[in-house]
């Protein structure tokens, strides 16, 4: 009886240990990248489809994934000669990328893609433009003629006019001109944008908001002495409340020539479709 049962208690687990390999021969396995990686340079991951999640085994390892730029995952190390750890990134078609990091003083590749075509794309999101179509467009605005009047500011023979509003695919592209009328050039410092308080009380602090320019066309440098200059700057879609107002700053640098326009609500309405077929 006792033989019995070691033989049964034998075919039983002989039984589940060959389900079991047959699972485990039925499972696909997932390739591991070797990654390289260093403290002092960005190693780019671009992928074929935007990334969806990002998991690192280790703290010592840093990832971002660039603003706009769905498909780049940027990756680096937060210290040397860490130990070995993984990666595990995720892409909106549901592929899953596994690499096997490890540090490198000097990586011998910075740029890994996993596109097929030889050479690799960026992924814009769908509200913002990607860098040729910004181009394409500022390069028609700057021909175009002037469509907004009234809107400028002088200081010491400087003077910064708007000369049109246009917007594609939420992206504001505002025309500027910049006149020199004396015989000293003006070195531009920075071209900023804020959304400010329209009024200033004692008892509250005054709120403003940077807006960043997403493309700057044109020479925003330099206006020679006697000369007339205009540039494009692209900025991301927005509009202003009742009780604020669009400041917009050029800066002299070294200097004390700076120029300001102010744009209500109604200005920023204004803009006319930024289509490149369109726009004369």
């Amino acid at each position: 009886m006792k033989w019995n049962r070691v033989i049964v208690n034998g075919i039983i687990i002989t039984l589940f240990a060959t389900k079991s390999f047959a699972q485990i021969a039925q499972a696909s396995f997932i390739q591991s990248y070797h990654l390289n990686i260093t403290c002092n340079k960005t190693t780019n991951l671009i992928f074929p489809f935007a990334v969806q999640s990002a998991d690192r085994g280790s703290k010592d390892v840093l990832i971002q994934k660039v603003k706009d730029a769905e498909n780049v995952l940027q990756v680096k190390a937060d210290k040397a000669n860490f130990m070995e750890t993984n990666l595990t990134v995720i892409t909106t078609d549901g592929k899953l990328y596994s690499f096997i990091v490890e540090y490198a003083s000097e990586p011998q590749q910075m740029n890994i893609s996993f596109m097929k075509e030889t050479s690799a794309s960026v992924t814009f999101s769908e509200t913002i433009s990607n860098e040729k179509t910004l181009n394409v467009i500022a390069q028609k605005i700057d021909k175009s003629k002037k469509t907004m009047h009234g809107i400028n500011d002088k200081h010491d023979a400087m003077q910064l006019s708007l000369k049109g509003l246009y917007i594609n695919n939420d992206v504001f592209y505002f025309q500027f001109s910049l006149r020199n009328k004396s015989f000293i050039s003006y070195d531009i410092d920075a071209i900023r944008f804020f959304i400010r308080d329209r009024q200033k009380s004692k008892r509250t602090a005054t709120q403003e908001t940077e807006i960043k320019p997403l493309y700057l066309y044109g020479n925003i440098k330099n206006v020679k002495n006697k000369s007339t200059q205009t540039c494009i700057i692209a900025l991301p879609k927005f509009t202003i409340p009742d009780a604020k107002y669009l400041s917009v700053q050029v800066l002299e640098k070294n200097g004390g020539r700076d120029l300001h326009l102010n744009l209500q609500n109604w200005h920023i309405m204004q803009a006319k479709p930024a289509d490149p077929k369109a726009i004369e």
